[in-house]
């Protein structure tokens, strides 16, 4: 009886997780985040070889100094820094339309792109302080600054803008898909004019409205309340979003813990961390980057971010599988074992491994499951806990998910060496962790086939 119980709160548990993984807009955000990754990768390799190698050989302590070849072969990076990481709200704001408008089956996902990009821009302010001591020595002291109008500023259009991207283009594009349902708002030109003009004035009255409604939202608070939207949303949302995921590590583990749970049960883990944590968490590190690229050190309150689970807390995939692979092919006397993980230990040298977690199994193996949830929320916090006492340096750069251990850990700190023994420690502890739990599961599941040779018998 208890056993059903059980079994049915598992299932009413995945039931709901996997309702709240599949929710149109959770799954836009996961999708914007998962196209736009490409970019933030990118941006990190410059970051690297702008601040790190670069700086290593021409800069102030490098080998061969000298500041004019190293500020032109920083032009580079910070070109590809320009083009993704300072550009990288509005691009979000077009995928989240784009995506959206995919999931909602939205015919014209052009014009979601559009209305997102472009309320975003609406929703920014309309004039920006700029310092004029800065840019001209020769002024005086009395007059330092000045409102400039007819500009954009990276402050809104990169990093610290992926926030109101996420809030207006959800909104702009919902709305906007909302009004388009509305046939007496469609114009319809007829069957001769070709496709794409027919589509465009289809939702041309249903996107002026769309726009025109953040064009009233953002004049009003800018005349009402001397304030914009932007603002709005990094005081009040996005800095306390930061601040839970950076108020020690216990809600970062909290979501794991349910993701690898849900893994267990054979549901991916993304439908819970890639919709609540991953958003948030990449953030932070594309922040990092950018500070990183401006010669600022990074701030304690960024120190937990996406790249400190990706290769601190996913070592050969979720769970950390590559310690329970490791185990099997140096204690196992399982000739099944064996097999899955000698086909199994290359891809999870890259962070791959579904061949472990259905092919192991690791999914409803109760002796397993418990350091495959257990050993990423240790490593979480252990790496968390190293990086606030100054043993590791943050991490600065998002590196491929799927760079393997060592090099993984070198890339995300800018080289420190100490974040790369950090991460041999933590495949050995892994290995001790895992090593009972594997010798469990061996027996049980020898008992097993016993058992089944008997019934069939």
């Amino acid at each position: 009886m208890a056993n059903q119980k059980g079994q049915a709160f598992l299932d009413k548990f995945a039931e709901i997780s996997a309702r709240v993984g599949n929710q149109v807009h959770l799954r836009t955000l996961r999708d914007s985040f998962a196209t736009i990754m490409p970019l933030y990768i990118l941006a990190g390799i410059a970051v690297l070889i702008n601040n790190v190698v670069f700086a290593y050989i021409w800069g102030e302590t490098g080998f061969m100094p000298n500041a004019e070849i190293l500020a032109n072969a920083q032009t580079w990076g910070s070109a590809l820094t320009l083009g993704t990481l300072n550009v990288s709200a509005l691009i979000l704001a077009g995928l989240i339309g784009y995506c959206l408008a995919r999931n909602e089956n939205f015919g014209n996902r052009l014009a979601c792109v559009v209305v997102g990009i472009s309320s975003l821009v609406i929703m920014m302010p309309q004039s920006i302080a700029t310092n004029l001591a800065a840019a001209s020595p020769l002024l005086t002291d009395e007059v330092t600054t000045a409102e400039v109008t007819g500009v954009l500023s990276t402050t809104n259009t990169g990093t610290n803008g992926l926030f109101g991207a996420i809030i207006v283009g959800l909104i702009a594009v919902t709305i906007f898909i909302k009004i388009s349902g509305v046939e007496k708002l469609k114009i319809n030109l007829g069957d001769e004019v070709p496709q794409a003009v027919s589509d465009s004035f289809n939702v041309m009255i249903p996107m002026l409205l769309t726009l025109s409604i953040f064009g009233i939202v953002s004049a009003v608070l800018a005349v009402a309340f001397s304030t914009d939207l932007m603002t709005i949303i990094s005081t009040f949302i996005s800095e306390p979003l930061k601040g839970i995921m950076n108020a020690g590590p216990w809600a970062v583990v909290l979501i794991y813990t349910l993701a690898n749970l849900l893994f267990c049960l054979g549901i991916h883990q993304s439908t819970i961390s890639g919709v609540l944590a991953e958003p948030i968490l990449t953030i932070l590190i594309v922040d990092n980057m950018a500070t990183f690229a401006s010669g600022q050190p990074i701030p304690a309150d960024h120190y937990m971010n996406m790249q400190i689970i990706n290769s601190f807390a996913l070592i050969g995939g979720s769970g950390c599988t590559l310690m329970l692979l490791l185990d099997t092919l140096v204690f196992s006397k399982s000739k099944t074992s064996r097999t899955v993980a000698k086909m199994a230990i290359v891809p999870g040298l890259f962070n791959i491994n579904e061949p472990v977690i259905y092919g192991y199994p690791i999914v409803y193996n109760l002796p397993l499951i418990i350091p495959f949830v257990i050993v990423p929320d240790l490593f979480i916090a252990a790496t968390y806990g190293l990086t606030c006492a100054g043993i590791i340096d943050p991490c600065i750069a998002q590196v491929p998910w799927t760079t393997p251990p060592v090099i993984s850990a070198l890339l995300a700190t800018g080289m420190d060496w100490r974040a790369a023994v950090w991460q041999i420690i933590e495949i050995a502890l892994g290995m001790v962790i895992y090593l009972p739990f594997m010798r469990i599961s061996e027996r049980a599941q020898a008992k097993q086939a016993a058992l089944d040779e008997a019934t069939a018998a």
